[in-house]
């Protein structure tokens, strides 16, 4: 049986305040294991992206309970959930958030400095390496094609070696031939790493590679399915 990694129970947040405030999540409960590709989807405004960022650390509750790799994120201080999330929860944005006075080297090196690992250009090197950027080292993003600069931010999330890999829209801004491309280096990515991937998409076919579906709908979980396309890869295996 596989080890629970992530797991909410009664998760509940509001944003904004008064008159403005949203009720964005709404006693939520999940479960996610080790090793699992989970794919959050639902129409805009449902609270996927939020509870998103909930799952990655950038967000606390309200009231309710998150462990991520056994430890209990809602009793974190904001250093000590930093210091937490910067080694094990690895986070692509569909924006990239590359720094754009540093080279793709130094954009994989500076999160490990900042946390004081050891070789850390050397591992960036590796990193971008693996992510097929080699020859980009010292490529700015300015000079990068955004599934170039995607590659880098991926590069950077994979860096610290992280037990969850979170993905917000991750083929968002990419044509629909780089936007594969870049998918197919996260599930690979995930299956050689054995790493817990949890993404969300408003694609559909991104959607089906997952091994788990999580719908989201008003702020609550409105299904939780295997994609048809997995189950007819474990019925034809």
């Amino acid at each position: 049986m596989r080890k629970t990694i992530i797991e909410l129970k009664n998760a509940d947040l509001t944003l904004g305040n008064a008159a403005a405030s949203v009720h964005v999540l709404k006693n939520i409960d999940l479960s996610i294991s080790a090793g699992e590709a989970v794919g959050i989807v639902g129409p805009s405004g449902s609270g996927k992206s939020t509870l998103l960022m909930v799952l990655a650390g950038l967000e606390q509750l309200d009231s309710g309970e998150i462990n991520v790799n056994d430890t209990p994120l809602h009793k974190l201080s904001e250093d000590a959930l930093a210091d937490f999330r910067g080694k094990n929860i690895g986070i692509v944005f569909q924006s990239f958030h590359l720094i754009a006075n540093m080279t793709a080297l130094e954009n994989v090196a500076v999160p490990l400095e900042l946390a004081n690992t050891t070789g850390a250009f050397d591992i960036a090197r590796r990193e971008l390496e693996a992510v097929g950027l080699g020859e980009r080292l010292n490529h700015y993003p300015g000079q990068l094609s955004g599934g170039e600069q995607q590659r880098v931010a991926i590069a950077r999330a994979l860096a610290p070696s992280p037990a969850v890999l979170i993905a917000d829209e991750p083929t968002g801004n990419l044509d629909t031939d780089t936007g594969r491309q870049i998918a197919d280096l996260l599930f690979n990515k995930q299956a050689e790493r054995g790493m817990t991937l949890v993404l969300v998409t408003h694609d559909p076919s991104l959607a089906a590679r997952c091994s788990r579906q999580i719908r989201v709908a008003s702020g609550r979980i409105a299904g939780d399915s295997v994609p048809l396309k997995k189950v007819q890869e474990t019925l034809s295996a």
